[in-house]
């Protein structure tokens, strides 16, 4: 029986400990939800309570630091700190909120007293732990001095070089920013992130100017860190300086012996970009350094390529030049032969045939000969069979062009092509005024995955719907479709003097400005470059005008930049765009025009 006592108590001990732990448990849940009402006075109490090493624990030290912080207990909220941090000198972060709680007090002294004594004492280990808590208290400067310890204790100059560049994009410090990605990019493993931070952190020109100014002079420092002239040819793509990403390119492709790649990829972005002088030299400097390499042969097609785009868009189009590009493309043909893989260039010459010359009969030829050709590209084949559709609509065969629209969208389904075959039919429908057939088309079309289709699909929707919203049977916007159609067939003088008509006949009307933007198109085309001027003014004067103004006011400093030759109205012309227009498509090259005329040595 003597037994019975002890063992009885230490039962009851036993027990008691779960429900002790339990309690305990159910108060830091109380006490943590008083800490997010604000009713302090009832946290702080309920966390004091807790065993000591609960009060300092990870998960609760927080909330009881908001308690004392919350009733101004700042003494004891140092106390309870300082033990933290002796219980557990593994949570870094715990020297981080002694220096904000001595700030909380209004004691900046001893903050940063307490900050310098944690970083003097900093563990490589402990380096991002702790930048990462005063990153979390908004204290960058602290966390960039932490990052900066790190590297004086690891003895390399580019360790934590990606979180500085993180740290100095957030907080917007351009020129650290610039000179740690000068730094980090000497790993070219780091190259892709180097790219992806600049790209949302760059956007003054004042920073694009710094950034190329160092980098120019690291490519000259160092010629044999391809690096720098890796992250400089990005830089000038970015700013479409096409000449200057040349220079990089043949650079990098002497140096990687990569047969002319760099320059032919720089050559194709600038031949889309419409730099066309750019394009045409770099696909020249193939042909002279890499005959016989791999890239030869696509070179000599898009070259003649380049230059027909540069000569079509040069007002008034000159029929001897065009001559002088079928030509050309004959050169071509005779010195790689007629191929499946040569089969653009007949197409090429077809759409020449067709459009500029009016001849009909050789241009259908041509491209029946693509249609026909044994193992030649599908794309060719379709391309060619939309080409073959848009004579048969000049030849006022509308049904002809219809059926081989639609071959090419069953053919290409859910591809480009086929987008750009539906467009052609809903363009076909909006020439003949069905208008609602049209529109079926274009609101499929308006999700298209290609920007530039989805775009025109769009206008041409907005167009329809602006203009048969009042007016449903489109009677005016019928008038604008048939200059349209015009157009298509390139006969300009019989589309200006319908669009006089059409400003004649619905003076005021919603297509107003739509015309004048057309006719001052037109104007342009027909080489009549002050009438063109007067037009889009109309556009430009008028603040209801808002839709085309950026448009009308972009194609205004073109006219007098390339055809008037007046290159002040031309640069004044441009910098009252980027002010006026800061969120325009054409802000970039505005901007590259504009500095080009500034004189600035791109």
């Amino acid at each position: 029986m003597r037994y019975v006592r002890p063992l009885l108590f230490s039962f009851l001990l036993l027990s008691a400990a779960p429900l002790q732990a339990q309690q305990e448990v159910s108060n830091v849940t109380l006490a943590k939800e008083y800490t997010r009402k604000g009713e302090h006075e009832k946290a702080a109490f309920l966390f004091s309570k807790l065993s000591t090493d609960a009060q300092t624990a990870p998960n609760i030290l927080p909330d009881y630091l908001t308690a004392l912080q919350g009733l101004k207990r700042y003494k004891d909220a140092e106390k309870l700190l300082k033990r933290a941090i002796r219980q557990h000198p593994e949570e870094a972060g715990y020297g981080v909120a002694l220096g904000s709680l001595y700030t909380t007090a209004g004691d900046q002294a001893a903050a940063t007293k307490q900050y310098d004594k944690l970083l003097s004492q900093l563990t490589t280990a402990q380096v991002l732990p702790v930048a990462a808590e005063f990153i979390g208290r908004n204290l960058p400067d602290w966390a960039e001095k932490t990052y900066l310890r790190g590297r004086q204790l690891s003895k390399s100059e580019t360790d934590f070089s990606p979180q500085l560049v993180q740290l100095y994009t957030q907080s917007g410090n351009t020129e650290r920013l610039l000179a740690e990605t000068l730094r980090l990019v000497e790993d070219e493993q780091q190259l892709p992130f180097v790219r992806n931070m600049l790209q949302n952190s760059l956007h003054d020109e004042k920073d694009f100017d710094t950034l190329e100014r160092q980098l120019l002079t690291n490519v000259q420092k160092y010629p044999e860190r391809g690096v720098y002239s890796e992250l400089l040819l990005w830089l000038q793509v970015q700013r479409r300086d096409f000449t200057g990403a040349l220079v990089q390119a043949k650079a990098l492709d002497r140096r990687g012996r990569t047969e002319g790649s760099r320059v032919m990829d720089i050559a194709g972005i600038a031949q889309y970009n419409k730099d066309y002088e750019s394009a045409i030299s770099g696909y020249e400097y193939i042909l002279r350094e890499y005959k016989g390499g791999p890239f030869y042969a696509a070179a000599r097609q898009r070259l003649v390529q380049t230059r027909e785009a540069q000569v079509r868009e040069t007002y008034p189009v000159d029929p001897a030049k065009i001559r002088g590009l079928i030509t050309e493309y004959q050169q071509v043909l005779t010195e790689l032969g007629t191929t499946p893989q040569t089969a653009s260039i007949l197409r090429n010459m077809a759409v020449l045939h067709a459009f500029q010359l009016d001849e009909k009969p050789q241009a259908m030829k041509l491209l029946q000969q693509v249609i026909d050709m044994p193992r030649a590209s599908l794309d060719v084949v379709d391309e060619a069979k939309i080409n073959l559709a848009d004579i048969y609509l000049l030849r006022g065969e509308p049904w002809e062009a219809t059926l081989l629209y639609s071959q090419v969208e069953k053919s290409h389904k859910d591809s480009p092509l086929g987008y750009e075959a539906k467009l052609r039919n809903a363009r076909l429908s909006y020439f003949a005024g069905d208008f609602k057939l049209a529109k079926s088309h274009l609101d499929i079309l308006k999700e298209a995955t290609t920007r530039e289709i989805a775009n025109d699909a769009m206008q041409l929707s907005l167009l329809i719907t602006d203009n048969t919203a009042m007016d449903t049977a489109g009677v005016a916007l019928r008038d604008y479709a048939a200059v349209e159609q015009l157009v298509f067939q390139n006969k300009l003088p019989e589309a200006l003097k319908g669009l006089d008509a059409l400003l004649q006949k619905y003076p005021g009307h919603a297509l107003q400005d739509d015309a004048w933007y057309l006719k001052a198109q037109l104007q342009r085309r027909t080489a009549d470059y002050r009438g063109a001027v007067a037009t889009l003014e109309k556009i430009t004067s008028n603040p209801k005008y808002d839709v085309l103004s950026d448009d009308a006011m972009f194609l205004l400093a073109s006219i007098q930049e390339e055809n008037i030759q007046d290159k002040e109205q031309a640069k004044t012309l441009y910098n009252q765009f980027l002010v006026k227009y800061p969120g325009s498509i054409y802000v970039a090259e505005a901007r590259k025009r504009f500095r080009k005329l500034r004189g600035d040595n791109l």
